[in-house]
Protein backbone atom coordinates (compact mmCIF):
# COMPACT_ATOMS: atom_id res chain seq x y z
CA UNK A 1 0.00 0.00 0.00
CA UNK A 2 1.46 3.33 -0.98
CA UNK A 3 -0.91 5.57 0.99
CA UNK A 4 -1.49 5.63 4.70
CA UNK A 5 -4.98 5.00 6.04
CA UNK A 6 -4.95 8.59 7.28
CA UNK A 7 -4.43 9.88 3.74
CA UNK A 8 -7.03 7.51 2.33
CA UNK A 9 -9.58 8.67 4.93
CA UNK A 10 -8.87 12.31 4.09
CA UNK A 11 -9.26 11.70 0.36
CA UNK A 12 -12.25 9.34 0.69
CA UNK A 13 -14.46 10.36 3.63
CA UNK A 14 -17.02 7.73 2.61
CA UNK A 15 -14.83 4.81 3.74
CA UNK A 16 -15.77 2.81 6.82
CA UNK A 17 -13.30 2.93 9.72
CA UNK A 18 -13.00 0.15 12.29
CA UNK A 19 -13.28 1.21 15.90
CA UNK A 20 -9.74 1.30 17.37
CA UNK A 21 -9.99 -1.86 19.47
CA UNK A 22 -7.56 -4.08 17.50
CA UNK A 23 -3.90 -4.77 18.25
CA UNK A 24 -1.17 -5.65 15.76
CA UNK A 25 0.19 -9.18 16.13
CA UNK A 26 1.75 -9.91 12.73
CA UNK A 27 5.20 -9.12 11.44
CA UNK A 28 3.68 -6.77 8.84
CA UNK A 29 1.86 -3.66 10.04
CA UNK A 30 0.64 -2.29 6.70
CA UNK A 31 -1.38 -4.56 4.44
CA UNK A 32 -4.31 -4.45 2.09
CA UNK A 33 -6.39 -6.67 -0.15
CA UNK A 34 -9.91 -7.82 -0.95
CA UNK A 35 -11.84 -9.36 1.92
CA UNK A 36 -12.68 -13.03 2.38
CA UNK A 37 -15.01 -13.54 5.33
CA UNK A 38 -15.67 -16.21 7.93
CA UNK A 39 -18.22 -16.10 10.75
CA UNK A 40 -17.50 -18.58 13.55
CA UNK A 41 -17.78 -18.90 17.31
CA UNK A 42 -15.02 -20.60 19.33
CA UNK A 43 -14.44 -23.14 16.53
CA UNK A 44 -11.78 -22.38 13.93
CA UNK A 45 -12.39 -25.27 11.49
CA UNK A 46 -13.70 -22.86 8.82
CA UNK A 47 -10.71 -20.57 9.42
CA UNK A 48 -8.38 -23.44 8.51
CA UNK A 49 -10.54 -24.30 5.51
CA UNK A 50 -10.26 -20.72 4.22
CA UNK A 51 -6.51 -20.46 4.82
CA UNK A 52 -5.87 -23.75 3.00
CA UNK A 53 -7.01 -22.00 -0.20
CA UNK A 54 -4.81 -19.73 -2.28
CA UNK A 55 -4.99 -16.31 -0.66
CA UNK A 56 -4.13 -14.37 -3.83
CA UNK A 57 -3.34 -11.30 -1.72
CA UNK A 58 -6.66 -11.33 0.14
CA UNK A 59 -7.35 -10.39 3.76
CA UNK A 60 -9.26 -12.95 5.82
CA UNK A 61 -11.81 -11.31 8.10
CA UNK A 62 -12.81 -13.60 10.97
CA UNK A 63 -15.88 -12.61 12.94
CA UNK A 64 -15.46 -14.64 16.09
CA UNK A 65 -18.16 -12.79 18.01
CA UNK A 66 -15.46 -10.99 20.05
CA UNK A 67 -15.10 -14.11 22.21
CA UNK A 68 -12.33 -13.87 24.78
CA UNK A 69 -12.48 -17.55 25.80
CA UNK A 70 -10.15 -19.05 23.17
CA UNK A 71 -7.97 -18.24 20.16
CA UNK A 72 -9.18 -18.58 16.58
CA UNK A 73 -5.75 -18.18 14.98
CA UNK A 74 -2.43 -19.64 16.07
CA UNK A 75 1.05 -20.03 14.70
CA UNK A 76 0.32 -23.03 12.49
CA UNK A 77 -2.62 -21.35 10.77
CA UNK A 78 -0.68 -18.10 10.39
CA UNK A 79 2.18 -20.01 8.72
CA UNK A 80 -0.39 -21.65 6.43
CA UNK A 81 -1.67 -18.18 5.51
CA UNK A 82 1.85 -17.03 4.58
CA UNK A 83 2.51 -20.16 2.50
CA UNK A 84 -0.78 -19.72 0.63
CA UNK A 85 -0.37 -16.04 -0.19
CA UNK A 86 -2.71 -14.24 2.21
CA UNK A 87 -1.79 -10.60 2.90
CA UNK A 88 -3.49 -10.30 6.26
CA UNK A 89 -5.99 -11.52 8.83
CA UNK A 90 -8.34 -9.51 11.02
CA UNK A 91 -9.77 -11.43 13.98
CA UNK A 92 -12.76 -10.22 15.96
CA UNK A 93 -11.51 -12.43 18.75
CA UNK A 94 -8.18 -13.78 19.97
CA UNK A 95 -4.94 -15.22 18.62
CA UNK A 96 -2.35 -17.43 20.27
CA UNK A 97 1.34 -18.11 19.61
CA UNK A 98 1.71 -14.34 19.39
CA UNK A 99 5.53 -14.40 19.46
CA UNK A 100 5.58 -16.79 16.49
CA UNK A 101 2.99 -14.75 14.58
CA UNK A 102 5.01 -11.57 15.15
CA UNK A 103 7.90 -13.07 13.17
CA UNK A 104 5.82 -13.89 10.08
CA UNK A 105 5.46 -11.79 6.94
CA UNK A 106 1.74 -11.41 7.54
CA UNK A 107 -0.50 -8.64 8.80
CA UNK A 108 -2.58 -9.80 11.78
CA UNK A 109 -4.93 -7.66 13.84
CA UNK A 110 -6.95 -9.10 16.72
CA UNK A 111 -8.54 -8.05 19.99
CA UNK A 112 -6.15 -9.93 22.27
CA UNK A 113 -3.97 -12.99 22.78
CA UNK A 114 -5.28 -16.08 24.58
CA UNK A 115 -3.42 -19.35 25.23
CA UNK A 116 -6.41 -21.70 24.83
CA UNK A 117 -7.09 -23.19 21.39
CA UNK A 118 -10.57 -23.34 19.94
CA UNK A 119 -12.67 -26.49 20.02
CA UNK A 120 -13.60 -28.30 16.83
CA UNK A 121 -17.14 -29.26 15.94
CA UNK A 122 -18.78 -27.12 18.62
CA UNK A 123 -20.50 -24.59 16.45
CA UNK A 124 -21.39 -24.14 12.83
CA UNK A 125 -20.18 -21.14 10.89
CA UNK A 126 -20.41 -19.49 7.51
CA UNK A 127 -18.00 -18.37 4.84
CA UNK A 128 -18.19 -15.57 2.30
CA UNK A 129 -21.05 -13.75 3.99
CA UNK A 130 -21.40 -10.18 5.21
CA UNK A 131 -19.97 -9.78 8.71
CA UNK A 132 -20.29 -6.74 10.96
CA UNK A 133 -18.24 -5.71 13.97
CA UNK A 134 -16.38 -2.66 15.30
CA UNK A 135 -18.82 -0.33 13.47
CA UNK A 136 -18.02 -1.76 10.02
CA UNK A 137 -19.69 -4.22 7.66
CA UNK A 138 -17.33 -6.34 5.58
CA UNK A 139 -18.62 -7.74 2.31
CA UNK A 140 -16.65 -10.47 0.51
CA UNK A 141 -14.38 -8.79 -2.01
CA UNK A 142 -14.47 -5.31 -0.47
CA UNK A 143 -11.02 -3.69 -0.27
CA UNK A 144 -9.42 -3.48 3.18
CA UNK A 145 -6.53 -1.18 4.01
CA UNK A 146 -4.70 -1.53 7.33
CA UNK A 147 -1.70 0.06 8.98
CA UNK A 148 -0.55 1.21 12.42
CA UNK A 149 -3.25 3.91 12.47
CA UNK A 150 -6.17 1.56 11.89
CA UNK A 151 -8.27 -0.33 9.38
CA UNK A 152 -10.54 1.09 6.69
CA UNK A 153 -12.98 -0.64 4.38
CA UNK A 154 -13.96 0.79 1.02
CA UNK A 155 -16.74 -0.02 -1.43
CA UNK A 156 -14.20 -0.12 -4.28
CA UNK A 157 -10.42 -0.22 -4.65
CA UNK A 158 -8.95 3.19 -3.88
CA UNK A 159 -6.31 4.77 -6.13
CA UNK A 160 -2.79 4.50 -4.78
Amino acid sequence: MTHATTELCDAHPEVQVLEPVFRDFGGVRSFWGPAATVKVFEDNALVREALEEAGCGRVLVIDGGASMRCALLGGNLAQLAVRNGWNGIIVNGCVRDSEEISRLALGVKALAAHPRRSEKGLHSGRRQCAVSFAAVTFMPGCPIYADADGVIVAARELPA
